[in-house]
């Protein structure tokens, strides 16, 4: 009798075994997934209240970060990140900025379950700030560590107000995430590109780089912009209500808010590909794994020299 159900049945019944096999193993390996595999969503909790009221102090910031390593390195303890991102951040005179931005980002980078670790790229000396060429330091640096990702460029003074603002690149193209600065919360033109930016190494070896010879300027976000138009990229804009930050601080420390003009005509076409991370020239003093982060004391040396002012003859009559 079971020999004649089968033999009736033979197309049902190994279809129903091979079905329930499938569904079976299909099961165990989405489960070993989501057991191993990272989701930020769960973590994350939207817009962030972020004061500057209270010093908090390294040792406070330390037991708030059990889980963070040395060199200011983490990934998450439980499942496998799917990103992994270095955050370079320049730096002049910032010792006063450094446990305020300790304090909140890496809370905001751990719920977005990343792999992560902080660099701070401080420029030694007391002659004027180059923002630009500390950033192709710190990505040259960074990149002797790991295989990284994505290169999140972030000011000291800029603190996210919304973890749904993803420290991740984007695959394709150069990513703004500083759009809704407070005092502004808007773009004063679409092409803006500083404060806080991410991009691949990839996008990042397209555009040579960035600018060495921008010193105390606000010029320098205009052409990394430039560059990755001569490129063939476009700049995606983080919507407004998400790339919200707060700024530390609006005295002579602070970057500043924006330039609120559009950027005036440069010379980048003709320059970019001299001036860059294939021209970097400086001098590493330090690179140590503190615990909160990776310290990088540089000499990348002086102004150059403006050439004297030319003397006209004077015609004798």
């Amino acid at each position: 009798m079971l020999y004649k159900i089968l033999n009736n049945n033979w197309y049902r019944f190994p279809l129903f075994i091979f079905w329930r096999s499938l569904i079976v193993a299909n099961m165990t390996a989405t489960t070993a997934v989501c057991i191993n595999s990272c989701c930020c969503c769960l973590l994350q909790v939207g817009l962030l209240t972020i004061t500057f009221d209270t010093l908090y102090s390294e040792r406070t910031i330390i037991h708030k970060n059990p889980y963070v390593q040395l060199g200011g390195c983490y990934s998450p303890p439980h499942c496998l990140a799917h990103y992994k991102t270095a955050v370079i951040v320049p730096c002049g005179n910032c010792e006063k900025q450094l446990h305020q931005f300790l304090y909140y980002l890496h809370p905001f980078l751990q719920r977005q379950q990343l792999s992560y670790c902080i660099y701070l790229i401080h420029q030694a000396g007391t002659g004027p700030f180059n923002r630009a060429k500390l950033l192709n330091v710190g990505v040259h640096e960074a990149m002797k560590d790991n295989d990284w990702d994505c290169l999140l460029l972030h000011n000291m003074d800029l603190i996210p107000e919304n973890d749904y603002n993803l420290y991740v690149c984007d695959k394709y193209y150069p990513k703004h995430l500083s759009t809704a600065i407070d005092k502004l919360y808007g773009l004063p033109y679409s092409s803006v590109f500083g404060g806080v930016t991410a991009l691949t190494p990839d996008h990042y070896m397209k555009i040579n780089g960035f600018p060495n010879t921008y010193w105390e300027h606000l010029d320098e976000d205009d052409d990394i912009a430039k560059r990755i138009h001569i490129a063939g990229m476009k700049i995606i804009q983080v919507p407004l209500h998400v790339g919200r930050y707060k700024m530390m601080g609006y005295g002579q420390t602070a970057s500043p808010l924006l330039n609120l003009k559009r950027p005036a005509e440069l010379h980048t076409s003709r320059t970019w590909k001299d001036d860059g991370t294939n021209s970097l020239v400086f001098k590493l003093l330090e690179k140590k794994k503190k615990h909160l982060y990776t310290h990088i004391m540089v000499d990348i040396g002086a102004t150059p020299a403006l050439p004297p002012p030319s003397r006209k003859k004077r015609n004798n009559t």
